[in-house]
This record gives structure tokens, sequence and C-alpha cells, in this order.
């Protein structure tokens, strides 16, 4: 058994685990980047050992100072959790010529599966049904235009070598493919260093099934049955369930089948995910759900299905990669119950889900209903370097109906300040009529994006509870109140038993002695900032002083584009002098692993132009000004 393991990861994944790692007796090793230096994997781990500057690609991207990082440690093993190197066969071949253990796959494995036109060829083989679509090397934007032609529209563009929804274009019209192809390939190139592509016929009713497999080294592969990944935005996947709603067991013994024929199709050792596209117009039948990729990793959602079959995937990984059978035969796997996951990330549903920078100055995720997987604590720093994920939430329960109820009353109590976070999106999902009734798509979001993503607004009673408390906390006086959340609020807090409200204009009477048993009011006068904080249904709403001058208080002249986070320019549009139209394209900005177009607000003429293609800026830094056009 391994004795000592360095994990070439970050954030949750590392934490979870070093959790499994301690329960059985293995020392761990940690890296870390600059950004990282007060991580919490960091504290947990038994050593930790510095590996560059912030950027991944100067630090956890560095197959050579992770290998020297586990050398100078002692360290036997390397976990490449998920992400990063994870799916890099050169990284893991030269793991195991340094002379360490690679948890993980073999590399050839790796390879046969990490390009997504290779693997199905090598499918097809294997007898496993895979979508239509088209696999060739021609990658001139001439032949890919008509494949996509043949196949009919809508198409999906996808990056061979691509993961996590990178790279990933749905193109609705012929007129659209050249634009997105060339987003779709300079993603793909930012993000895997190559810009090929395949094509797939888009399926109209889809849903994302998955099944977990894992094999050994002695020839031994079972599969942990299947999980629901549809709830997915932009190809990323939001809230994870196993087992799937309405899999019968013929159609579950089918594709757990054809998973397992395809991970021996590549001799695949420890643990790996098939994915499935799912025709679900008629529900779940084995003749509709065709292969999409192997993820040759562990998965983000991989919690669920521990969940359900009582079975550590991460041991089982250890074990594994120190040369143990699999601990258990199929016979001996069983589904108990149910369990969904919600994904809680730093960003705002209500603002295009622009990730949340900055320090999390109040924090409190945790909820006796529910599993926690995090990588972070009160005042930790959430990076504009790295992915946004601050939690996952899992619940489980003896069937779907509770899991779903325990995971609604867990989403509802996230208490989370000042940055922004999506709980509220979780919670809206949770009660989305398609997701209850089982009968959801990945196309489920789009289409009620606009009401899963409204700003939510506090209750009035809310607001009048905490107006009672400010009012005799003789805090404020007779001055105004402002009430800051995802939407605002005014409070006239003149001392009367009735109090007039401002929501959205309209003035609203409120007795000041309403309360809400449900809701969660902090004080923060300790901390620097004289007035309250309210938490309600996984949303922060913020109470403090104001001093009403008539005056507006907008932060930038309208027309302004602002930059919405910290990122790197890599595509500008227009030119100063340019006449644009409400929509159209401005330019590209880069953060957080992705792309985000920033557009026009109106009919207008761009009078100031600040940015430049490559250029790095800073959080608000005017981008550009449009005029707009004059009436008539």
């Amino acid at each position: 058994m391994i004795k000592k393991l360095l994990i070439a990861n970050r954030g949750e994944i590392a934490c979870r685990i070093i959790r499994t790692a301690f329960g059985m007796g293995i020392a761990t090793v940690a890296v870390y980047s600059d950004a990282d230096a007060k991580a919490l994997h960091v504290r947990q781990a038994d050593e930790a050992v510095h590996i560059g500057p912030s950027p991944a690609a100067e630090s956890y991207l560095v197959g050579e100072k992770i290998i020297a990082a586990a050398k100078e440690t002692g360290a036997e093993a390397i976990h490449p959790g998920y992400g990063f190197l994870s799916e890099n066969a050169d990284f893991a071949q030269a793991v195991i010529d340094a002379g360490l253990i690679w948890v993980g796959p073999k590399p050839e494995s790796i390879r046969a599966m990490g390009l997504k036109d290779a693997a199905k060829e090598r499918m097809i083989a294997a007898g496993v049904p895979v979508t239509p679509g088209y696999l060739g090397e021609d990658q001139s934007v001439e032949r890919l235009k008509k494949e996509a032609d043949a196949i009919g529209y809508p198409v999906l563009i996808k990056a061979v070598a691509g993961g996590g929804g990178k790279g990933m274009r749905k193109v609705d019209a012929p007129e659209n493919f050249e634009a997105d192809l060339e987003s779709c390939r300079r993603e793909a190139k930012a993000s895997f260093s190559n810009d090929e592509v395949l094509l797939e016929k888009w399926i109209t009713s889809p849903r994302h099934i998955e099944v977990q497999v894992f094999g050994d080294s002695h020839g031994n592969v079972v599969h942990l049955f299947e999980r629901d990944c549809s709830l997915q935005r932009r190809h990323q996947k939001v809230i994870e369930e196993a087992p799937a709603p309405g899999m019968d067991e013929a159609t579950r013994e089918a594709i757990c089948a054809a998973a397992v024929r395809a991970a021996k199709a590549v001799d695949y050792e420890g643990a790996g995910t098939i994915e499935f596209i799912a025709d679900a117009s008629e529900g779940l039948r084995a003749d509709r759900i065709f292969f999409m990729e192997m993820n040759t990793r562990l998965q983000v959602e991989h919690p669920v299905t521990e969940e359900i079959t009582g079975v550590d995937l991460v041991e089982w990984q250890l074990r594994v990669a120190s040369g143990q059978p699999i601990p258990l035969r199929q016979e001996e796997l069983s589904i108990n119950g149910w369990a969904i996951e919600a994904r809680l990330y730093a960003e705002d549903p209500a603002k295009g889900f622009l990730p949340s920078t900055g320090r999390l100055e109040y924090l409190n995720v945790s909820d006796y209903l529910a599993r926690v997987d995090t990588g972070v604590g009160q005042g930790a720093d959430v990076s504009p370097f790295y992915d946004p994920m601050i939690a996952k939430v899992i619940c489980h329960g003896d069937d779907r109906k509770s899991a779903i109820e325990a995971l609604r009353q867990s989403t509802a109590n996230v208490q989370i300040y000042p940055i922004k976070q999506n709980a509220w999106f979780l919670l809206r999902l949770l009660h989305l009529e398609e997701f209850v009734s089982g009968q959801m798509t990945t196309g489920s979001i789009g289409e009620h994006l606009e009401a899963l993503t409204e700003a939510p607004k506090a209750p009035i009673s809310l607001l009048a509870m905490m107006a009672n408390d400010l009012l005799y906390a003789d805090v404020f006086g007779d001055d105004y109140i402002k009430l800051e959340g995802i939407g605002g609020f005014r409070l006239n807090a003149s001392r009367k038993e009735t109090m007039t409200v401002l929501v959205d204009g309209e003035p609203i009477e409120v007795t000041p002695d309403d309360t809400d048993p449900d809701a969660f009011v902090l004080n923060l006068d300790h901390s620097g900032y004289s007035g309250q904080l309210l938490f309600k249904n996984g949303a922060t709403f913020k109470m403090e002083p104001y001093r009403f001058n008539g005056g507006s208080h907008a932060s930038a002249a309208d027309g302004a584009i602002l930059a919405p986070m910290p990122g790197k320019v890599i595509a500008v549009d227009v030119a100063e002098g340019d006449i644009v139209t409400a929509g159209q394209r401005l330019m590209v900005l880069e953060a957080m692993k992705m792309e985000h177009a920033l557009t026009a607000p109106f009919d207008g003429t761009v009078t100031e132009l600040s940015a430049s293609e490559g250029a790095q800026v800073q959080v608000e830094a005017v981008l550009c000004v449009v005029e707009p056009a004059e009436e008539g």
C-alpha cells in the first residue's frame, strides 16, 4: 500500500483526497501556487510544496515541478485529482518514468480516449453505439461546414481534446457556423493546446447519462451504475444525481454493459466515466443512447455514486494503484436510495453568471442534511486564476423525493458574504417542474433561463423585521436605510408604527414588528461594518445607512463598457468611430478559464476604445464607451 501521496491539484478535490488518505493512514503532500499559499488543502496536508506563480500554466500545469516536489518529499505516488494534468498521458508517463506510482489509468488508455474522434472509432469497433457525426482529419473550414450541412442543423462542434464544457458550441443555423467554429477553436487552443474539432448531430431532447466504471491490473472491470447530469449550462454540469430518473432495469443493464465494454476496449485501470447522450423524446431507451466520450479520471460528481453504493472511490483508486484488485465484485454492488449534488459557485446568475472574486468574509455552507465537499473556509480568497467553485453540496435520501427536499433545505440555508454565489439559482432549479418530474434535458436551464436568473428580492416581512431591529438599536436615527442585495430597496426608517418600503418604485406599508422564523440576520458591527445581512432562500441582502440626496448614484456613464472581472482581452471587434447595434459583440474577455462576450447596450457609436487585444484588465476598468444614437 502507498505510504505517502502527493496530490497534484487544489481546492475541494485535493481536500477530498486528503480526507480519504488520512483515514487509510497515508501521509499527504500538497502543492500550491502563490494564490493558494493559505488555502485549505495546504493546511490540511501533512506537507506542502510551493510550485510557482498563481497562473495554472506556471504552477499546477508544470509537470516537472510536481514530479520534483514528489521526489523532494519522498512521496511514492501522485494523485492528479481532476482537471489540470489528470488526463495528460505525457504527464502520467513522466510520473511512471520517474519511478513513481500514477494514481490513474495507464497512459495508453488516456491516449486512446483523450481524442474524441479516435475514441469514437474505437467504440464503434467495440460495439458501443455512438452519435452520428463527422470525425475526419480534414479540419478546413470548408470541409467542416460541408459536413455540418450534411448532418443537418442544429449541430454540435466539440474540441477533440475537450472536456468540462470547454471548446463546445451548438450551432443553430449555417450562417453562424464559421463564427462559432472560430470561437470554439480559440477556446480549445487555450484550454487544451489543440484546436481540432469534431461534429455531432444535436439531439433535440437530450439527457446526459453517464456510467461510473472501475478497472484494476488483474483484468477486472465493474460498473457502479449510472448518473444523470442533464441539468447543464453551456455544457457544464450544475446538478447531478444517481441513479437516473426514469431508468428501467433493462435499459440500465444495456447502458452499463456498454460502459464496461468501452472500458475493457482500452484495458482500463482505475476510476473512469463513460458519458452517453440519450434521445429522451420517448423516455430512456437502450436503442436511443449514444456514446459521447470517456473521462479517464475521477469526476466532479463522483460523490453521488459514493452515496448510493457506499463505496469510497478515492480509496478504491489508491488500492488499485497499489496493485490490489477491485474490493467488490459486480454482484456485490447495488443501489441504495437516491443522491443529488449541487455545485455551489462564486458567480452571479443575475449578471450572466459572471464569476465573483474576493474574500469570503462570511461563509456557512454546512448543513446536517448534507455532505459538503469544499476547498475553502471563512476568510479564504476566491481567486480569478481558477475555477470559482466554493463547494459541492450532496444529499442522500431513501428515494428521489426525499433527496430533493433535503437538498432544497441545504441550498436555502447557504450563507455567504460578500462574494456573489448561485445558491438561490440552485434552489430554483430544484423546484423546476421538469426536474421534479424527471423530464429535464440538457436544454432545460436555457429554456427557463430568464425566470431562473431573475434577481431575488427580500420579502416585505423580512425588510420590516430588519428595520425594526435597526430602529430600536438606535443605529441610524432618522436617516434613510438602503437594502442592497441582488436587487435593491430603500426603507424609510422614520420612527412610526408603519414604514414605507419602496419595491421597484412602488410604496408599500409594512409593520416593523413582522417576523419571519426562516430568516437569518447577521449583525456585522464587529467587522467594521455597521448594518445587517439577511440570508433567505440562498440569497444575501445587505442593509446599511443611506443618506438620501436625491441624486444619481451611477458609477459609470451610460454606455461605458466595464470589465466585469479581472481578465485578458482576447478579441476586439470594433474601432473608435464604428457604428454598432444593440447586442453586437464589441470584444471578448477571457477569465476563469471561460470566454465572456461584451456587447453594445444600445444602438450607437464607439466614441472611446481603451482596450486592446492581449491586454490584462482589472475589474470595472472602462474598456470602451458607446454613445447612444440620436433619436429621429
